[in-house]
């Protein structure tokens, strides 16, 4: 072969190999479904999936050049949505599905089990069935825990140190979307126990419900409040501040938004963060990984927040101690 022939024939072989390669590989379009628990204005939610489009987009993945992300926002409580919209998720065919909670989990199980999903704020998720173990989900569900129940006794130790007197209290959840009820109600109970305080459980099974439990508990002297981590109580949490407000009531809640809107005192994990770190897996699934392969992830990054101002409006002298453990204190 002539030299100035095998030249031509290198160049144009050259030329068909980015093609080729084209060809052989899989569309980048990838899809991500995402199914909230909440209702769509709900401005803290908006916060955590804008967190998760943030993670997917420092990891390369951007919307509308190599994904597409459709999401669905279902009400805490109203399953017939949820399982509407998982309906709708899974028929879409997309690669990886983010969970919200364990009701959005729960819905999206019962219509497939094969499409990877990924949850970001479940509490119980071996006791709800999601997944084996934590190194070893063994299906395709993994995801980030939310909390620990060794956290009700934090809340009840909490509780007895910004109001002493307390002798009494009730812990607040819809049993509709708190299904995993008792995995916080226990602990709850046995911490009460050793505080020698009354442990009541409150069930409230829709909004219009809460002023009548609330109430009832602040009829009793000495009583106090926990609400429990629950996309209910989440989703209510202007109504239940206000509530112990009014009824004077002092009150421990699961994450910081709480205190932000009024509340005493809130312990727990930073859910926008296990938003940024659900993006992570979401990632991992879309570069092959399994979700059987990854294991649950345990919180990190806990908060203790308290709110002066609520604290004086009850009459509640906040220890100086309580106060420099804080990450925040409300003014």
């Amino acid at each position: 072969m002539k030299r100035r022939t095998f030249i031509a024939l290198l160049g144009s072989a050259a030329a068909a190999w980015p093609l080729a390669a084209r060809a052989q590989q899989p569309d980048r379009m990838r899809r991500i479904g995402v199914l909230m628990g909440y209702a769509e204005n709900d401005s803290e939610a908006q916060v955590w999936v804008a967190a998760f489009r943030e993670g997917l987009q420092k990891l390369g993945w951007t919307e509308g050049r190599n994904t597409k992300i459709d999401t669905r926002w279902a009400t805490p409580g109203d399953a017939e949505a949820m399982q509407r919209f998982a309906k709708e998720l899974v028929a879409v065919k997309p690669d990886v599905i983010l969970s919200n909670t364990t009701p959005t989990t729960t819905a999206l199980l019962q219509q497939t089990r094969t499409i990877p999903i990924v949850f970001a704020i479940v509490g119980d998720p071996i006791g709800s069935g999601f997944v084996a173990s934590f190194p070893r989900p063994g299906g395709n569900v993994t995801g980030f825990n939310v909390s620990e129940p060794t956290q009700a006794g934090k809340w009840v130790e909490l509780l007895k140190e910004i109001a002493p007197r307390v002798s009494r209290v009730a812990m607040l959840f819809n049993p509709a979307s708190a299904t995993y009820a008792e995995y916080w109600l226990n602990p709850f109970k046995a911490a009460a126990t050793s505080f020698a305080v009354e442990a009541i459980a409150a069930p409230v099974r829709d909004g219009s419900e809460l002023d009548t439990v609330v109430a009832a508990q602040a009829r009793e002297s000495n009583s106090g409040l926990i609400a429990m981590p629950d996309s209910f109580t989440d989703a209510h949490r202007v109504e239940i501040t206000s509530l112990a407000a009014r009824y004077r009531l002092p009150a421990v809640y699961p994450y910081r938004f709480f205190a932000e809107v009024g509340g005493l005192l809130s312990y727990g994990v930073d859910q926008t963060d296990n938003f940024r770190r659900a993006a992570t897996y979401v990632d991992r699934i879309l570069k092959g990984a399994k979700p059987s392969e990854l294991p649950v992830q345990a919180p990190v990054k806990f908060e203790l927040v308290i709110n002066l101002k609520t604290a004086k409006a009850l009459g509640l002298d906040v220890p100086l101690q309580l106060q420099q453990r804080a990450d925040e204190v409300i003014e």
